[in-house]
């Protein structure tokens, strides 16, 4: 099937089971431990071996040798795999970072050998007896002394282009009698999830099934394959439960590879768990940046000009961080001009982490407009509805699809009390805490790709639904139930959702905030294939056929949905693909961020108070399950904000805090209140179900509008993050 007129009116619009708060249907499962992820797999590879990762000790250099004598001889020890014996191996499509070091390292912590033995205890003491001579070679570890040595990166498949430029931006900026030109950054930031890369491997001949923690189903077949050197067809991937990913497993990374050559080596399945610290420093992460942002504006608050470019560091070969994505589209502005910049670094690779781009890119942009709005003597609020635009900035003939962002603001000012902030910094005061509130704009694209699922009914009027999406928490199982629910005319309970098994039709995956939107669609198309099938087998035409309640109805006509099956089970299979709709029409998902803050006088310390965020992303799916959503972005844009960053040796080339005790991450104490206002939208746009993603747009300004906060509660502006006490303590004045 293939979307390529906006939505009418379909099943879905009866919203008796989409749209409705329902629980996720494999939360029981979670609660109760019984959920099994990668590396619990023990009922369907009960002879697993254990397999133990080494990590490089060096941030650059090469192997000079590697004495496996005593390993080997360890008790319990099956196979020991380094570059010496592991064959060939390529790369795959989407990670530069190479899985096995060898002879030469890239990066620290970059995997130079798996140790196989029967126990996990024998295979990690027997890989302490690796003797891995290296020589150390000086490495590039820092950004800020790369910066000058950056160049545009080429165009990527994912994020903005490298450089836009739309009239006359440097002279728009100089003739503008109020300017804005200030540098921000952002530190490297880790994913962090509660579940570990997990992989357990087997092989069955040339056949390789991967047990393994993975968002893009899709991806990591043809990644295997490619990096293997293997076929396609001969690889089957299966996640059905994932314990957060973030963009942090978008695909395969080195616990797939490794597991996949021990298993080899060893002659029997080998199941592999990354310890953190390999997960910090082995694994991709969200690199740092260094922004620069320059507006400039009429005394009315009419923006003439906004420029935005940004630094960042990878591996060589890889991508920019798309801190500029933002910009292309948040506010209007005549003479425009954006700028990607990427230095070569040896640190682990820097790839996608939730918003990649808009998170980190409205992090500086969102200060800006507020250090904008000071120096014109304009409420934030204000300045941010004057400078709306109902179509793309840069191609003015290119209207949205839908824009309710002044609605969001609005309605976030109302909800928070906006009216009642001072707009004086310091004023606001209770004991020895200077209260502050803060807001940003929110924005994150909302892409759909193709997606296919298979949808059968059996005799029992049971539907069964069976698509190759995976769910890393974000309630999957739950709108493809809701989805198939509304659209057979049942109710939620008799259906059945199977998802994280490449055997099954191939779906859009998780990631880029794409996901909900294409796999739903994808399961409408099958759905309304075996609406067909069934409606036939009742000899009812199908042009008429209403499936309501369990039935298929038509004018008089009314027929159990089970006896279509009577004969046999029925099959609807379909993939959905998209038309040029996203190319005439801007589609993006829109929000308000507000906080409220405290800030000791006397100590620097910050008290995030409370949080708001309000969004417009097309028509909510769950709204349960998206409130989730909204508010884990909300914490990690908290993170973001008050105490996550990645400290960078820079002697050695390594994270120094590579573990959940020195990368501090919110907890629970950390933000007692949130709420979140989901705005009525829909968008016959996007998808036939008129849905968007919304998974990203929790985190993009969420940081913002805590930074902005701080301001107005103390007058301290900080613009390196994370906005910790140190960097406000030596500006506070606290009366004596």
């Amino acid at each position: 099937m293939k979307f390529d007129t906006p939505a009418g009116s379909n099943p879905i619009d009866q919203l008796k089971v989409i749209g409705q708060p329902a629980d996720r249907i494999d939360g029981k499962l979670k609660t109760t431990g019984t959920a099994t992820y990668a590396y619990e797999q023990n009922a369907a590879v009960p002879d697993a071996a254990y397999g133990y990762i080494v990590g490089a000790g060096v941030g650059k250099g090469r192997i000079a040798s590697i004495d496996s004598t005593q390993a080997r001889e360890a008790s319990g020890v099956i196979a020991i795999v380094t570059y010496e014996n592991a064959g060939p191996l390529a790369k795959g499509e989407f990670y530069v970072a190479r899985a096995l070091a060898g002879p030469q390292v890239d990066h620290y912590h970059q995997a130079v050998a798996i140790v196989v033995a029967d126990t996990f205890e024998q295979a990690r003491a027997a890989a302490g007896l690796l003797d891995i001579r290296y020589v150390a070679e000086p490495g590039s570890f820092d950004l800020a002394a790369a910066k000058d040595s950056a160049t545009p990166p080429p165009p990527a498949g994912f994020g903005p282009p490298p450089q836009t430029s739309v009239g006359d931006f440097e002279g728009a900026f100089t003739a503008a009698p109020v300017q804005i030109d200030q540098h921000y950054s952002t530190p490297d930031q880790a994913h962090a999830m509660m579940e570990p890369h997990a992989t357990i491997a087997r092989w069955n001949g040339k056949q390789l099934t991967l047990w393994t923690s993975i968002q893009q189903i899709n991806w990591g077949v043809r990644d295997l394959a490619k990096t293997l050197g293997i076929a396609k067809e001969d690889v089957r991937l299966i996640s059905p439960y994932i314990g957060g990913g973030f963009g942090g497993k978008g695909t395969i990374l080195c616990d797939a590879v490794l597991a996949s050559l021990a298993a080899r080596h060893a002659g029997r399945p080998v199941k592999v768990a990354l310890p953190r610290p390999l997960m910090f420093n082995n694994l991709t992460h969200r690199p740092a940046t260094i922004q620069r942002i320059r507006i400039g504006a009429n005394h009315d608050g009419l923006i003439t000009a906004i420029g935005h470019e940004s630094w960042s560091g990878n591996l060589r070969g890889g991508r920019a961080e798309a801190a500029t994505a933002s910009t292309r589209l948040l506010y209007a502005g005549a003479n425009r001009m954006t700028r990607l910049n990427l230095a070569v670094l040896d640190l682990a690779e820097g790839s996608a982490m939730r918003a990649p781009g808009e998170a980190p890119g409205m992090m500086a942009l969102e200060i800006a407009m507020d250090e904008l709005a000071e120096k014109l003597q304009m409420d934030p609020l204000q300045l941010r509805i004057l400078n709306d635009t109902q179509v793309d900035p840069e191609q003015p003939t290119r209207p949205f699809s839908k824009r309710q962002l002044v609605e969001c603001l609005n309605t976030g000012a109302e909800r928070f009390g906006w009216q009642q902030r001072n707009p004086q910094p310091g004023q606001r005061r209770e004991g020895d805490w200077l209260i502050g509130i803060g807001l940003a704009s929110a924005i994150r694209g909302a892409p759909t790709t193709a997606s296919a699922a298979r949808v059968r009914l059996d005799r029992q009027g049971v539907i069964t639904v069976e698509t190759d999406m995976t769910d890393i928490g974000t309630g999957s199982y739950t709108i493809i139930a809701q989805t198939a629910a509304e659209m057979m005319g049942v109710r939620l309970e008799r259906v059945v959702v199977r998802l994280g098994d490449s055997k099954f039709p191939e779906s859009s995956g998780s990631g880029g905030q794409w996901g909900a939107a294409s796999s739903t669609a994808g399961v409408y198309a099958a759905c309304l294939k075996l609406r067909e099938a069934a409606a036939r087998a009742v000899r009812i035409d199908p042009q008429q056929a209403e499936f309501v309640d369990g039935q298929i109805r038509a004018g008089s006509q009314q027929v159990a949905l089970a006896q279509a099956a009577a004969n046999g089970e029925l099959t609807g299979e379909d993939r959905m693909e998209y038309g040029d709709l996203s190319q005439r029409f801007a589609q993006q998902t829109f929000g308000a961020h507000f906080a409220e803050v405290a800030v000791n006088a006397a100590t620097g310390e910050i008290r995030l108070r409370r949080q708001l965020a309000v969004c417009a992303a097309g028509r909510i799916l769950n709204p349960k399950t998206a409130r989730s959503q909204i508010i884990g972005g909300m914490t990690m844009g908290a993170g973001a904000a008050l105490m996550e960053e990645l400290a960078v040796d820079h002697r050695i080339g390594f994270f120094v805090n590579h573990d959940l005790a020195g990368y501090e991450v919110p907890v629970h104490a950390d933000i007692p209140h949130q709420e979140v206002i989901f705005l009525d939208e829909v968008d016959p746009y996007a998808t036939p179900l008129k849905a968007k993603g919304v998974g990203e747009l929790g985190i993009s300004g969420a940081a913002a509008a805590i930074a902005n906060a701080i301001y107005n509660a103390c007058g301290v502006r900080v613009r390196d993050y994370p906005i910790t006490l140190d960097k406000l303590i030596g500006e506070l004045s606290y009366p004596v």
